[in-house]
């Protein structure tokens, strides 16, 4: 298997080796189980160019249902649903990821100086962000507007990781993405890169190919029919094994496989997925984590085995005591704070 070969056209590449990979899978399973499914993978027609993500909320008559599904860690905790009505800013003269375009031409150092604000604020844990986030909601913020403001952050920050190190445009991004909201937020940035200019492959690493939470469904589904970002169910190790043969070509790989609120062990198939994060690491792949690297507490910096090892982490609202940790900071690498629009009377119990 020679995967993304296609130096010319990584997006082309990305999309016929991960066709190859979905037939390779299909027929492993066939051998093995004898009636398994992969979902689909989309790519670019030969010769055919890309089209812009979509910017329309692609309907669905399950878009609204929340599937239960025990994957990756034994637990996942998912946040109220959002209000329909959201108030007015938060934070006045506050400038957020989704309505600042200007993000998208900075380094890294830009934004920090841009998010410095917010990197300044006193550092909290895991369970009260989830508070502050519940809070917001039932303030009336809605939180499909969160996970747009987290997402644009996540692709700001790994565009400017990948101008920096000249690593822009010479091969696809890889956006990993569980079955949670860490994973919505994964599809939003998915959708913002690919705005960007970026190639952009997307892989759902669940048992189930649909995403759990409402605002996470409603994200994948303004990709889903989009031909100009590829994509991938990896519902079983062998299916993420497969698909990490390739994963050496990416230009960055976005780990947005679990974030805050996550229990015990890891389980398959997010635990070949954080394996494959990590030999891509060994390769000279860059890593940017979404909020945490995933299996790493964010309250307490301890990392579970294995776990993912960042880059750069994109961590949200103010800066999270497990990553200002010895163990912790070693697992995050360079850690930026952006602002989702959860306003201040939020923090306050």
């Amino acid at each position: 298997m020679a995967p993304w070969s296609d130096h010319r056209s990584p997006a082309r590449g990305a999309g016929s080796w991960l066709g190859r990979a979905r037939s390779a899978v299909r027929g492993a399973q066939r051998e093995c189980a004898g009636d398994g499914r992969v979902g689909a993978c989309q790519g670019w027609p030969p010769g055919g160019r890309r089209r812009r993500a979509s910017r329309a909320v692609h309907s669905s008559p399950t878009a609204d249902r929340v599937t239960h599904v025990r994957v990756g860690y034994a637990s996942e905790a998912m946040p109220a649903h959002a209000h329909s009505k959201p108030p007015t800013r938060p934070d006045p003269g506050e400038s957020l990821p989704a309505d600042d375009p200007a993000i998208f031409e900075m380094d890294l150092r830009g934004l920090r100086q841009r998010w410095a604000t917010r990197a300044a604020l006193p550092p909290i844990s895991a369970e009260t962000m989830t508070g502050a986030d519940r809070r917001a909601q039932a303030l009336g913020y809605p939180e499909l507007r969160l996970m747009e403001h987290a997402g644009t952050a996540v692709a700001a920050a790994v565009k400017a990781l990948a101008t920096d190190l000249g690593r822009w445009g010479t091969g696809p991004m890889v956006v990993l993405c569980g079955p949670g909201n860490n994973g919505g937020d994964g599809y939003v940035a998915a959708r913002r890169l690919a705005l960007a200019g970026a190639s952009v492959i997307v892989a759902v690493v669940s048992s189930d190919p649909r995403p759990r939470g409402v605002s996470a469904a409603r994200n994948w589904d303004r990709i889903a029919s989009d031909t100009g970002i590829v994509k991938a169910h990896l519902s079983v190790a062998r299916d993420v094994s497969i698909f990490g043969q390739g994963v050496a070509k990416a230009a960055v790989i976005v780990d947005g496989l679990l974030g805050t609120g996550v229990t015990g062990g890891l389980r398959e198939p997010i635990r070949s997925a954080v394996e494959v994060i990590a030999s891509a690491r060994a390769a000279g792949v860059p890593i940017v984590s979404i909020d945490t690297p995933t299996a790493v507490d964010l309250s307490s910096g301890e990392p579970s085995d294995p776990a993912v090892q960042a880059d750069l982490t994109v961590t949200f609202h103010r800066p999270k005591t497990g990553l200002l940790t010895k163990r912790g900071a070693a697992h995050a690498g360079r850690v930026l704070v952006a602002p989702i629009g959860i306003p201040q009377e939020a923090d306050r119990a």
